[in-house]
């Protein structure tokens, strides 16, 4: 990419922070960043909100081992609660997309949060197996939180600083699974103690339900869509995604029946015989249903792409964009993403069965993957933004996740645990800074469906979670690593070979105020 979209230019007359803001000076950056007013106000405003909605998301896991003991769960049991945890995300994170582009992020992250709450009273109340399914598949919708903010971040920020600004929002809000892993256990422990009783977790789980829901309402009386005076752009048709050339319905469909198949699984995973949670009678007709609605979400693109696919409309070379690119970013999210909902997932017990810890101490030691996120995503972010190659920098960062992960298959009990630690933080940098650099392409596709295509991604990501979790349940963890390393290495070849950089990703300009000839004629968005 020649230097030209690298380098600083004037800003549009519109924006609210002064010129110097956006010179490639770190440090000038850095002070803009916590200045903590206009858009910057905004951004830290939404990236806590997405801290909250993860650390309710995850507020389970600290607590796997204490509560399975209490419940009396077996193993299989405690493994397939993880997967429900991350289930219903993934079609939550789709219709979210599309509520998102309709009503703008601050009435949907505001009703979100306010939501929290129910999954979280219902974690903190249930008594068996059977409860707790149905309460993290209930918390899954609150982890399709984090497609909001992409939306939010891309209106306020201009096209040459959306790396760091999504990899600041994406990744300081990812510190909420740190947040949930070190945090909630201590405040378990210390309630507990102050009751006179054992560990409190119950009083923790909710605790981060009520503190979601009541920022839900002073999110709603504190923020704005867009910057003063300019026009939340919302998409033309709803109910599916519109794209622009037959080619791309047909991916777009293939994209969709992967989520189904997830879902799927799941299902399957929980007619398995050590489970016992649905049988296998109602399996099949789990699958009919989401066969079912498959059928109905082809229906709704059809509508959609009607006049597209009967040859009524067309689209100028200007307004296209290649589905199949969205689909590379769907795999990048897959090995980064998904690769650290499942680490997150499993880590605690792992420490603390690998290594003879206990739960307290395996948890916190394990928070240290997702601690890495104050500085790895917004550090993939930054370095997409600077390098001047966006595809180059997720191409090299998933060869980076592919060897640390292959390396962390050979982690065994008789491995100094400063060394599982380091092996454990240089996977947590690679998988999360690739979360930094795919969204760093994302908001540029196409603005006015942002959401959708956001949520589209983000959706495999959490495919990826679900498939990883299976996987580990059915083996073990160094199986696990080997798979996501493998898959890693894959995603590196096939963004050096088909990602295709885009164009117009280094300007000054604001996404929401690019020409539709100029973000959508980007070589990522190229004709079909």
């Amino acid at each position: 990419m020649g230097a030209e979209f690298c380098s600083p230019k004037p800003l549009h007359p519109y924006t609210l922070i002064p010129l110097h803001a956006y010179t490639p000076n770190i440090i000038g950056m850095l002070k803009e960043l916590f200045s903590i007013r206009d858009r910057y106000r905004i951004l830290h405003q939404t990236w806590f909100a997405f801290f909250l909605t993860f650390v309710c998301w995850f507020n389970f896991a600290p607590f796997a081992t204490t509560i399975g003991k209490q419940l009396q769960l077996a193993p299989e049991q405690i493994k397939t609660l993880g997967i429900c945890n991350l289930a219903l995300t993934i079609p939550a994170r789709l219709i979210i997309g599309m509520l998102l582009d309709r009503f703008g992020p601050r009435k949907t992250y505001s009703i979100l949060l306010i939501f929290a709450v129910i999954p979280c009273l219902a974690t903190a109340l249930s008594q068996d197996f059977n409860q707790l399914v149905i309460s993290r598949l209930l918390m899954g919708i609150v982890g399709s939180g984090f497609v909001v903010g992409i939306r939010m971040v891309a209106e306020w920020f201009p096209a040459k600083d959306m790396g760091i600004a999504q990899g600041i929002y994406g990744g300081w809000g990812n510190f909420g699974a740190f947040g949930a892993e070190f945090a909630l256990p201590m405040i378990a422990v210390s309630t507990g103690f102050l009751a006179g009783g054992a560990s409190n977790w119950r009083l923790a789980i909710a605790l981060t339900g009520i503190i979601a829901a009541i920022y839900g309402v002073i999110y709603y009386h504190s923020v704005q869509d867009t910057p003063p005076g300019k026009i939340y752009k919302r998409p033309k048709k709803n109910g599916a995604l519109e794209v622009t050339s037959i080619k791309s319905f047909w991916a777009m469909m293939l994209s969709n029946f992967g989520l189904i198949f997830a879902l799927g699984l799941l299902a399957w995973r929980l007619a398995q015989k050590n489970i016992h949670f649905i049988t296998i009678s109602q399996m099949y007709l789990v699958w009919f249903l989401l066969v079912g609605l498959f059928v109905y979400q082809t229906y709704q693109a059809y509508q959609v792409n009607k006049e597209l696919l009967i040859g009524k409309k067309t689209y100028s070379p200007s307004q296209r964009y290649q589905f199949r690119q969205v689909a590379l970013l769907e795999f990048t999210y897959v090995t980064n993403f998904g690769s650290e909902l499942a680490v997150v997932s499993m880590l605690p017990a792992f420490f603390e069965k690998t290594f003879s810890l206990e739960h307290v101490v395996a948890g916190m030691i394990a928070a240290t993957y997702p601690f890495l996120n104050l500085i790895s995503r917004p550090s993939g972010g930054l370095i997409s933004d600077k390098f001047c190659s966006r595809k180059w920098t997720i191409t090299i960062i998933s060869i980076g996740i592919g060897a640390t992960y292959l390396t962390a298959h050979f982690i065994h009990s008789n491995w100094p645990i400063p060394l599982a630690i380091a092996v454990t933080m240089f996977a947590a940098y690679f998988a999360q800074a690739g979360c930094g650099a795919t969204y760093g392409i994302v908001p540029l596709i196409k603005k006015e469906v942002t959401g959708q295509i956001a949520g589209n991604v983000g959706a495999y990501g959490n495919f990826g979670g679900v498939i990883y979790l299976t996987i580990f349940s059915l083996t073990d963890a160094p199986t696990l690593f080997t798979t996501m390393g493998i898959a890693a290495l894959i995603c590196a070849f096939m963004c050096a070979f088909f990602l295709k950089e885009p164009q117009n990703s280094f300007t000054d300009t604001s996404t929401s105020e690019l020409p539709d000839n100029s973000v959508q004629n980007s070589a990522v968005l190229a004709e079909d």
